[in-house]
């Protein structure tokens, strides 16, 4: 293990110190940590637009949700669809969501009314963000448009880090998104 920890080990540790955590998702972890975040893109580059092929966008928008949550490990993945002027929940991975969010306030309505994608380093710094979660710390925002450039969605990644979405990140998902964006989209 690199942490120097056996899995025999790490079970007595967290037994001993009354920690609860599932080894299994620390073993899923310890290889993510290992891989560079630009290698994690490279393989989602290869496999989404395979696992992203289903007619049915629900479940294709479940299975990019559950991809990028597992690859990276954000604290929540998911996408809100625009119905008149609100967005709805969609399929996401993470904890309990917000299930409605105005068009005139939060990070996901700026993405949505700008057209744009919109990164913010620190939401408690973010003039009318909603915390839907005590835990997020930054966010990024990306907005999903038909062909007509009507945003009709938006995919929405919190993380439990300060200032954790950088340029390469914003141009990675930007791209993941393009590539597969019309199979995520009600036709």
């Amino acid at each position: 293990s690199p942490s120097g920890f056996s899995s025999m080990n790490l079970q007595w540790f967290l037994s001993a110190f009354g920690l609860s955590l599932c080894l299994a998702r620390y073993q899923k972890n310890t290889f993510r940590i290992m891989m560079k975040r630009s290698e994690l893109y490279d393989q989602l580059d290869v496999s989404m637009p395979g696992l992203i092929s289903d007619a049915d966008w629900v479940a294709n928008q479940a299975n990019f949700a559950a991809a990028l949550f597992g690859s990276f490990g954000w604290h929540w993945v998911g996408f809100y669809r625009v119905e008149g002027e609100e967005l709805v929940l969609g399929p996401f991975q993470g904890p309990v969501a917000c299930t409605r969010l105005h068009r005139s306030k939060g990070v996901c309505s700026a993405a949505w009314r700008a057209k744009k994608t919109v990164v913010v380093e620190d939401v408690e710094a973010f003039v009318g963000h909603i915390a839907c979660s005590a835990a997020s710390r930054s966010e990024i925002v990306l907005p999903l448009c038909d062909g007509e450039g009507v945003v009709r969605a938006v995919l929405d990644i919190d993380s439990a880090e300060l200032d954790d979405f950088s340029a390469e990140d914003q141009g990675r998902l930007e791209a993941l998104l393009a590539s597969v964006c019309n199979a995520l989209l009600p036709k």
